[in-house]
This record gives C-alpha cells, sequence and structure tokens, in this order.
C-alpha cells in the first residue's frame, strides 16, 4: 500500500507531529498512545461505550484495540478466536445490531486473492483484555477480485459496503441482506467512487463520507443507493488512512498510519432551521485542515509538504516496507 503518496504523506506527518500533544487536546484531536498500534488502518465509533474507538493494525494477529479518545490510550485488547490468519485488515465498523465488523480486504497485489474476509464479534459489554469468538465471512466480488481499505455498515439496514481502490478507480460495493457463514457472499458493484483508503455512515443513515489521501467526500444515501456528493473538510495527514463519524454525528475522526499517530476531529456544520431539522451534515467546501483552520494555513503546510517531500524521498524509500 506504499506509494508515492505515502513519501509525500510521511512528510506532512513529520511537519505535523512536533505540534501534536499527547492524549487529547482542546480541538478534540488525540494521539492513539499504544506502541503496538503502528498501522491504524481503521477507525470506527463505539457504540456500547461512548467515547472509545476501535482500530487495527493492517498486517497483525487478528485482534483490534478499544482507544479511549480522552487519554489516547488502549483500555482493552480483543484478540479474535475462529478466524484464520488475517492477510490484510483494513477496516473496521459497529453495526446497529451491536456487533463489530473487521475488514480483511486489503490486496497489495490489486487483485491476487480470489476472496477476502470479514471478520464479525459482538461488541463486549465490559472493556478489558479479553478473547472472543468471531465468525469468518468469506467475500468476493461479482466483476472479479479487487483490492479494497473501505469497510462501512449501514446503522438502519444492516447491510456491508466496500468501496475498491484498484487501479483503475474506485467501485462501491454492496454485500447480502445478511451474510452466511456457510458460503460466498457476493458483493456487487453499485456505483463508481474515488479511489479512497475509508469511509462511513452517518449514525441516522443518511449520508456516507468516503476519503483518500489528500480529500474527503460526502454523498446522500437515498434509498440504498449514492446520491448528490459534496467536498467534505478534511485534515492534512501523513498515510491518511480512517474515517469515523463520532456517535453523536455531530463530527468526524479522521486517523492515519505510524506511531503515535494523530486522530484529527473535524466538527460537521449544523443544517439551516426547516431544512433537515438542525443535524449535523458533512460539509464546508474545499477541504482545509482539521478544525477549521484558514485558506492560509492549508497553503502553508502543502508548501511543507513539497519541500519535506523532496527532502526525505531517500529515506522514506529505504524505510518501504511491502507494496
Amino acid at each position: 500500500m506504499r506509494s508515492l503518496p505515502y513519501v509525500t504523506g510521511l512528510a506532512a506527518a513529520l511537519v505535523l507531529a512536533a505540534a501534536v500533544p499527547a492524549g487529547a487536546d482542546e480541538d478534540g484531536r488525540f494521539t492513539i498512545e499504544d506502541p503496538r498500534i503502528t498501522e491504524s488502518s481503521g477507525l470506527a465509533a463505539s457504540r456500547a461505550h461512548p467515547g472509545i474507538y476501535w482500530t487495527h493494525n493492517d498486517q497483525d494477529e487478528p485482534r483490534v484495540f478499544a482507544v479511549d479518545s480522552a487519554t489516547g490510550k488502549t483500555v482493552a485488547t480483543i484478540t479474535l478466536q475462529g478466524v484464520g490468519t488475517p492477510r490484510d485488515m483494513e477496516a473496521v465498523s459497529v453495526g446497529a445490531d451491536g456487533n463489530v465488523y473487521v475488514g480483511d480486504i486489503g490486496d497489495n497485489l490489486d487483485g491476487g486473492w480470489d476472496h477476502v474476509w470479514i471478520y464479525r464479534f459482538r461488541e463486549p459489554s465490559r472493556l478489558h483484555d479479553q478473547t472472543v469468538h468471531a465468525t469468518q465471512f468469506v467475500v468476493k466480488y461479482a466483476d472479479g477480485p479487487r483490492n479494497a481499505e473501505a469497510l462501512m455498515v449501514h446503522p438502519k439496514t444492516g447491510r456491508v459496503y466496500i468501496a475498491s481502490k484498484n487501479e483503475e478507480g474506485g467501485g462501491l460495493y454492496e454485500g447480502p441482506a445478511r451474510l452466511s457463514a456457510s458460503g460466498t457472499n457476493t458483493f456487487r458493484r453499485i456505483g463508481e467512487v474515488p479511489w479512497v483508503t475509508d469511509g462511513a455512515f452517518s449514525p441516522d443513515g443518511e449520508e456516507l463520507v468516503l476519503r483518500s489521501y489528500f480529500s474527503a467526500r460526502g454523498y446522500a444515501w437515498e434509498n440504498g443507493r449514492l446520491g448528490a456528493d459534496h467536498r467534505v473538510r478534511a485534515p492534512i495527514q501523513g498515510q491518511a488512512e480512517s474515517v469515523t463519524y463520532t456517535l453523536d454525528g455531530k463530527a468526524l475522526l479522521f486517523g492515519t498510519e505510524g506511531e503515535q499517530s494523530t486522530v484529527e476531529r473535524v466538527e460537521l456544520p449544523r443544517e439551516e432551521e426547516g431544512s433537515g431539522g438542525g443535524s449535523a451534515r458533512p460539509g464546508g467546501g474545499e477541504a482545509s485542515g482539521a478544525g477549521g483552520g484558514d485558506e492560509e494555513a492549508d497553503v502553508t503546510t502543502y508548501g511543507l509538504l513539497v519541500l519535506g517531500g523532496g527532502a526525505l524521498l531517500v529515506f522514506a524509500l529505504r524505510r518501504r516496507r511491502r507494496g
């Protein structure tokens, strides 16, 4: 999953790192403190434990971490029993059914696996290190193998969706109404989307947000299909990997890979009275820094990206790991 965006993204990460304090700050962002979490590839708000976010490494043993956004510390490590050895876990989502869904859907061969997996386990009622039983689902795509990093569970219907990121572009895939543990679950393409690294439904199920390395877009969700889209304000991050709504739907959290990676909070604008009951919705025009930074700050950061990217090119290439 390392490419040119990784090089420039690394420069951004180093530029921003010095200004990021440990734990949560007054802007609502926080740093993931656990030294075991070096490749946070997915992020999902817990439904059972407000303020807790599930995350995981992409290539790891079958486990997920519950991170407290108030401190950035891991409060529980959940080991999944009953599943195989993960290949590339790229996404996590929490369904209204009380289950956590982990997408082992990455494919660095860009279509080399004829199937991928989804793991599902019940969200624990108490948070402590534990081993839980998980169900493993086999997934195939109707139009052939894909690489993907975004898995979203609709909060009302419980249906699972995957957004692919093959070289020719992205597609949105819809799973069966109910996943089956006894056979293959075929996901069918229902829409065209940009090349993305993660996605999330709003808590009311009326919006879908998809993010890439340098931007994010929101889509109205209408009768199980993509509606009108618009640009979503998103932070500039190194190796930008994840996005989730807060449990109350008032903000988006954007995550990135790396040791002690930072999760940025972006408040969502509220709709005008009479146009939707005043609930928060993605928006805000062109992408900008998290927390509503001004345009000059964005230009400065982009300039630092360019300068830092060139200076760190050799360093980044030497540190590159898998493709």
